[in-house]
Parts: structure tokens; sequence; C-alpha cells
């Protein structure tokens, strides 16, 4: 009888990749482990064997949401077992699942339910960010710092980060742009002050002091996304309406200068990106202006 193939639609090639291939009677602790637990099965792990995951997305646990699932634990227990790698010094590193501990050692557990699992440095963090985007738990902001990261330390196109997160290449690169706002801006976006629909309108503005200006705007003003798009559209269409400065080129600066010298006044020269322009000559006085014109028909 052939054997069936795991389903792993709507997951993308590189969650099946990291969590669909392992036989179920398959030992994945370390040697020095503290037991060998098959990956099917559920296992008991001592809370104070497990390691943070250095590598976690999420960054901001809310004390009122810990408190009411430390609460939930004590009266049902955990639910949904973590996930955890062995090590070799026989501790557990986390792969999912921080918020569940955090809140069991709230309750006082002395231990968790898990699954173990084998995982390279680089299946840890796709396994962790995999699993918190399918559950939307992260801020737009920490799932464009985790983007980042798979890029920046183990040297992945944008194309193959899309294909393991299973999104498009232009809803990672969406993300990645937010990490071109001012500080302040992604903290409004962690902070729920504002929702990835603003902070997209916002990424076209290169200046930071005008993001910011305009994201008071949006707080106080209580502005919607579309309203925000609107503003944009009118500030450019200003912006594009205002004459361009243009400087003057060196040899009217030179020009400007000898004429300068040689007529004993203020000259100045006007000019524009077309090339056109004007020369002004100042002087003081009737006899000052008859002066200069003197000079002037000499020359």
């Amino acid at each position: 009888m052939s054997e069936k193939k795991t389903s792993t639609k709507g997951l993308g090639r590189g969650l099946s990749a990291l969590l669909g291939n392992l036989p179920p009677d398959e030992s994945v602790v370390g040697s020095n482990s503290p037991s060998r637990i098959k990956t099917s099965e559920v296992c008991f792990i001592p809370v104070d064997t497990i390691i943070t995951n250095p590598w976690q997305p999420r960054n901001n646990f809310e004390e009122n949401s810990l408190q009411e699932l430390s609460d939930s634990i004590k009266q049902y227990g955990i639910i949904q077992p973590i996930t955890v790698r062995g090590t070799d010094d026989g501790k557990y590193q986390l792969i999912s699942g921080e918020r569940r501990v955090r809140a069991a050692m709230m309750a006082g557990l002395i231990q968790i339910p898990a699954y173990i699992r084998t995982a390279t440095d680089l299946q840890l963090i796709e396994m962790a960010l995999i699993e918190n985007i399918q559950r939307e738990d992260l801020n737009p902001i920490e799932i464009a710092l985790s983007l980042q990261r798979l890029i920046d330390e183990f040297n992945i196109t944008q194309e193959s980060l899309a294909s393991k997160v299973a999104k498009s290449r232009s809803v990672v690169t969406n993300y990645l742009r937010l990490l071109k706002l001012s500080t302040h801006v992604q903290l409004a976006v962690c902070n729920h002050q504002i929702s990835m629909g603003h902070a997209r309108a916002l990424v076209v503005i290169d200046d930071e002091a005008q993001q910011e200006k305009i994201l008071q705007r949006i707080i106080d003003e209580n502005l919607s996304v579309r309203q925000v798009e609107d503003l944009l559209r009118r500030m450019q269409k200003q912006s594009s309406n205002k004459p361009i400065k243009v400087g003057l080129p060196k040899h009217l600066q030179l020009m400007k200068q000898s004429l300068s010298l040689n007529l004993n006044t203020k000259i100045d020269i006007k000019y524009n990106i077309k090339g056109k322009g004007s020369l002004i000559i100042n002087f003081k006085s009737d006899e000052d202006l008859n002066r200069i014109l003197s000079l002037i028909q000499k020359q």
C-alpha cells in the first residue's frame, strides 16, 4: 500500500520542510538530552530546563493577557503543547510557545507538555516566525524585523523568504518597507496607535520629521487610512506647484562678482531652470544711477 502524502496546503513549502518529514518513531533529542522522545508523542518537560529562543520574533508580552492565560492554565491546564528542540547540554530551547511558558511559570507549574523537534538555527527562526504569522500574534514591525533578520543573518533572497513564510513577495516587501519609518512611527504601530495601512501610507515620506508630524495628526484627528492618503496627495500636489529654485551657475557667479567690482555697486542675478532670468543693478541716488550708466556706456 502506498503512503499518503501529508498535506501542507496554506502553510508554504518552508513549514512542510520543517515539520512534515520526520518518521513517527524518530528520536529527535540530542544524545545528552534528559530523555529520548518520539516526535509523534507529547511529553512533559521541566519548566526550569527550557531556555528561550534568541530569535523570538515576538518582543512584547502584555501582563494582563499573561495573567488571564495563567489563570486559565490553573483551571484547565495547558491545552496546546509548546514546541522545543533538544540541546547538547540537556536543556530544551523554545521554538514556539514562550507566552505559554511564561504563563505556566506564573501559575506555578513544574512541568509543561511539549513536542520536541530537530531544527537548525535557520529552521528555528522559520518555525517561530511562521507559527506567529499564521496565528497573527505579531505586530507588523515585529514581523518586519524578523523577516529582515532572516535576510541579514542567513543571506536569503526576498523570493525565497516569501516562499518560506507562505506570503507573496509584494507582502514581504511591504513589511520590510516599514523599517524605513522613524522610530516614533514604528512604536506607534507596535502600540496599536496606528494601523499597518497608516504606516504604509507614511513610508512614501522620506523626511522622518515630516513622518512624525503627520503621525501626530493621525492620532490627534483620528484620521482614517484614506484620509491620510488624501492628505499626502494634497501635500504632494502643493509641493509640485512650488517654483523650483536653481542655484546660480558658476559663470554667472563670476559675472556677478565682476560687475559688482566694476560698477562699485550691488548686483543681483535671478535665474530659473529654463535659463531665463534678470539682472538687477542697485543704486543709492540719482547721481549714483548716472555714474553707473556712464560707466556702462563707456564699456
